[in-house]
């Protein structure tokens, strides 16, 4: 899917977003796990948006919430003082509509909302990279990478950061400086004079 094939993405100067980009197999969802106690250490309150490939259900059969669900409540909301689901059939959608689970968040006003997966979307990402992986890198094609954690030097366009990908506290420090960064950073890079635009 390309670029410009997605629908608009309001980058809101009040709700910094930023993407997590990587192959499957890199530790997208690894690093973010070790990531997230430190932005909240840092002070951050984080939301994170996750695209899931595949039909998935957080709800059990049997269960009331899933009863009704099935039955066709849309959306059905459950809720206890320790937490609140949200679930909804999308019939007939395409794929998930990223504007949209932006909005749903915004709500709960986060400091940032990281996105994982979604990387065709035209968004400001982080690409973690792992050669032994296997796969190309994406910055070189996708305008929107604004750093690439690696675990081996790499050749970067002008304009993105190279992080160490093991490091966790300088990705952490470079993620919790995302917010302050982030009214300057809501298009994608300049393409340099004689480069082909991706």
């Amino acid at each position: 899917m390309s670029h410009a094939s997605q629908p608009g993405l309001p980058l809101d100067e009040r709700l910094p977003l930023l993407g997590i980009a990587a192959w499957s197999g890199t530790g997208k969802t690894t690093l973010l796990e070790r990531l997230l106690p430190c932005l909240r250490d840092r002070g951050l309150r984080v939301a994170v948006i996750k695209h899931a490939h595949h039909g998935f259900d957080v709800d059990q059969p049997g269960k009331d919430s899933h009863r009704l669900r099935q039955a066709g409540a849309t959306p059905m909301l459950v809720a206890s003082r320790h937490r609140l689901a949200l679930m909804m059939e999308t019939p007939g959608q395409e794929e998930a509509d990223l504007a949209q689970l932006v909005e749903m968040v915004r709500l709960q006003t986060p400091d940032l909302v990281l996105v994982e997966g979604f990387k065709a979307w035209p968004l400001p990402k982080l690409e973690l990279h792992r050669p032994a992986v296997g796969k190309p890198l994406r910055v070189a094609e996708d305008p929107w990478v604004r750093a690439v954690a690696s675990d081996a030097p790499l050749a970067l366009p002008a304009g993105v950061e190279a992080l160490d990908i093991n490091d966790l506290e300088a990705v952490a420090d470079w993620v919790a400086a995302w917010p302050a960064r982030w009214p300057d950073e809501r298009r994608p890079r300049p393409t340099p004079v004689g480069e082909p635009a991706p």
